[in-house]
């Protein structure tokens, strides 16, 4: 069976390596992020109504500043968000599967001031009429290099997980970087932004059929199973 490599930062890249095993998967974990809090400066709570978050990693790293905002309803894109955020003493009201902007079409009529926790690379949204939004970075995802060992073995081919389109845009670059052939690495993807962000020239480009951790390996499993 093809391998097939995680590459999402730490701790999502061990849920998913154990996900994967799980399935039967011949997975390994070489997270080329690491995720590290940022200052950020609260604005006053009583000024929103809502909460938009788009990464496990905002309730994460956001620190104790995020306890005064907790009396705010949150929007969150997925279920490992979700759970995050209930950790961190966030309410959820409503959790989505496709990104953040299909979520917005989802708001409550009394939730029309927004304020969004993200990362420093994030997506630009495009506001429903009438929705009003801050934005807040409390962290950052830092790309680091692919080590040389594991750059010879991905030479020789493998299947790749993409979460993010920072993920897929820097796997590219290393790849290029370090002359590993496109043509041999296989890539499931959890959306299409993200697919389209990693270019052309792969073996394989797959996409998930949802936007969730079981969709993407679920299809990253039948790439294993046709390049073997």
């Amino acid at each position: 069976m093809t391998p097939l490599l995680v590459i999402r930062p730490e701790p999502g890249a061990s849920a998913t390596l154990e996900a994967a095993r799980t399935m039967g998967l011949e997975a390994e974990a070489a997270p080329l992020f690491a995720v590290t809090p940022l200052a950020w400066e609260p604005p006053d709570p009583a000024w929103f109504d809502a909460l938009l978050i788009g990464s496990a990693n905002a309730p994460r790293h956001a620190g104790p500043t995020l306890a005064a905002f907790a009396q705010l309803p949150a929007y969150v894109v997925g279920e490992a968000t979700a759970l995050a955020c209930a950790e961190a003493g966030l309410r959820v009201v409503k959790t989505g599967q496709g990104g953040l902007q299909p979520l917005l079409t989802q708001l409550s009529p009394a939730h029309r001031r927004l304020l969004r926790l993200a990362g420093r690379e994030r997506v630009t949204l495009t506001l429903p009429p009438g929705v009003t939004m801050a934005e807040r970075v409390v962290y950052a995802s830092n790309a680091l290099p692919l080590p040389r060992e594991l750059a010879e073995r991905l030479a020789t081919g493998a299947v790749v997980l993409l979460h993010s389109a920072e993920a897929a845009r820097h796997l590219a670059a290393e790849c290029d970087r370090l002359t590993i052939p496109r043509a041999g690495l296989a890539l499931a993807a959890l959306g299409p932004r993200i697919a389209a962000a990693v270019g052309e020239g792969w073996r394989e480009l797959a996409v998930a059929e949802q936007a969730s951790d079981t969709a993407l390996l679920a299809k990253a499993a039948a790439l294993c199973q046709d390049l073997a």
